[in-house]
């Protein structure tokens, strides 16, 4: 009942998937370690822009419950 089509399976999926990941464009190593810091940047900014918030409401929802 169920016919498998000729050119599909595990097989030619990862032959596929090797072909298409010889295409991409690799980053450099220097390039690498430059996007790695901004990332990391941008998390310690992000943090901390939720932690001051976070504090804020905190002392707001303090003032108004007492």
């Amino acid at each position: 009942m169920s016919e498998k089509k000729e050119g599909s399976g595990p097989v030619k999926f990862l032959e596929e998937v090797r072909a298409e990941l010889n295409k991409v464009s690799w980053p450099t190593k220097d390039e690498l370690i430059s996007y790695t810091g901004v990332v990391g940047l941008a998390v310690v900014i992000v943090c901390a822009l939720i932690w001051v918030c976070d504090t804020v409401f905190a002392k707001l929802f303090r003032i108004i419950l007492n």
